[in-house]
């Protein structure tokens, strides 16, 4: 699997990401089995990224990713990169010093580590003062429990702002990744943050290449009973994404799929890690079965017309 860059900066990463959101979770959710199946399918095939959070079952995903770690995978041949969603405490909530440092504790403990190799900030939080989360950023770089830092989903101007104050207070406190979610039912990020990202040296983390499944093909004719839009918990974020638009765009997935002799998700996924600016697209599987075929479109590489066909088709509204 090709590696790149993240940003400007020195940090490389398999271009496509593993993400662990549903493991551990007792409704449709990968257990500590089948988590190990996925991981070590993932680095035999030579990804590297793992995208985690504490926010994932509560920590559940990080303990099981700690777990498989510990028995099956060596920590050194992953490039962790986790987020934190830390609720309120006694150290404060949000993006306050006390609560950061204490949910990236946290986080290290679950995995059985003593660093992430990128620690995402959770959003831009308007109630505490930029310096003051910048300057966890600077502890925990400097203390080596972080190697690089990152944000997730933010706005243009938020990103901008996070950039250049840390330039001014060190090179350790500056993003060099925003995660956010991108496919071709989700362009958004094109609008202002991409521009942003690109300006600042910032790559972004695709999340939800496949639009939560839907670009797959599979949701076209209702909801297959072993789909994880099956399941109460994630019904809601696929029903958000099947309308008279993301039709039109599955169709042209499909009929770019049968033309090319490949499947529609090696063709939604394709377009998305090779967006300008994505240093990767973190996917998400069901079984190791689903990964690998994430993984097999390592080979594939839209041709210029396909990729017009479907840049004008998915036009944001």
């Amino acid at each position: 699997m090709q590696r790149r860059r993240v940003g400007s900066s020195g940090l490389e990463v398999s271009r496509i990401g593993l993400g662990t959101m549903t493991w551990g979770d007792t409704d449709a959710g990968t257990d500590v089995e089948g988590a190990t199946a996925q991981l070590t399918s993932f680095v035999d095939a030579g990804g590297t990224l793992v995208e985690t959070a504490d926010g994932y079952g509560d920590g559940a995903a990080q303990q099981v990713l700690g777990e498989v770690m510990a028995a099956s995978v060596p920590r050194d041949y992953l490039v962790l990169a986790g987020r934190g969603t830390l609720p309120g405490g006694p150290l404060g909530d949000g993006a306050a010093r006390g609560a950061l440092l204490a949910g990236l504790d946290a986080t290290l403990k679950r995995l059985g580590t003593d660093h992430l190799d990128l620690w995402q900030l959770p959003g831009f939080d308007a109630t505490v003062p930029l310096e003051e989360t910048l300057s966890a950023v600077q502890v925990a770089v400097m203390s080596g429990r972080a190697r690089y830092a990152g944000m997730v989903a933010p706005r243009g101007w938020q990103l901008a702002t996070v950039a250049e104050r840390g330039r001014a207070l060190g090179a350790v406190t500056v993003p060099v990744s925003a995660q956010v979610e991108y496919s071709l039912l989700s362009r958004h990020a094109e609008t202002e943050l991409l521009p942003a990202a690109t300006h600042h040296g910032v790559g972004l983390l695709a999340w939800a290449p496949l639009g939560r499944g839907v670009l797959t093909g599979k949701y076209a004719d209702g909801i297959p009973a072993d789909s994880r839009a099956a399941s109460p918990a994630h019904a809601p974020y696929v029903e958000a994404r099947r309308n008279e638009r993301s039709a039109r765009i599955v169709q042209a997935v499909l009929t770019a799929a049968d033309g090319l002799g490949t499947s529609p998700l090696a063709v939604a996924l394709s377009w998305v890690r090779d967006r300008p600016g994505v240093a990767a697209a973190v996917v998400g599987a069901r079984d190791a079965a689903q990964l690998t075929a994430s993984m097999a479109t390592e080979s594939v590489t839209l041709p210029a017309e396909i990729r017009a066909a479907l840049d004008d088709v998915s036009l944001p509204t």
